[in-house]
């Protein structure tokens, strides 16, 4: 079962780096066009960002609180995250 904790540390941790990615997109769109909408984006990519870096942190700091029962539902919640920050990165460039 560690390994499904893993996977989920994994994913979330991708989460967090394709988030930077889109915050330093999102970011030089609203610097070039001081449009509300991009500087909207920003903003929620970063409250985003800091969900994830937080769960990141209550997975590995907190490990041993987690059931057995709850690690796929966390894994593949992260796994789904992903996919969808992924898909989102893909449609922004």
């Amino acid at each position: 079962m560690a390994l499904l904790m893993d996977v989920a540390i994994l994913f979330s941790s991708l989460n967090a780096f394709v988030l930077l990615g889109l915050i330093y997109l999102y970011g030089r769109l609203a610097l070039r066009s001081r449009a509300i909408l991009s500087v909207g984006l920003v903003i929620f990519a970063v409250f985003l960002l800091t969900q994830n870096l937080l769960t990141v942190f209550a997975y590995t700091s907190m490990q041993p609180l987690f059931g057995e029962e709850t690690l796929p539902i966390l894994s593949s919640t992260s796994a789904l995250q992903f996919a969808a920050y992924v898909t989102l990165l893909k449609f922004t460039l």
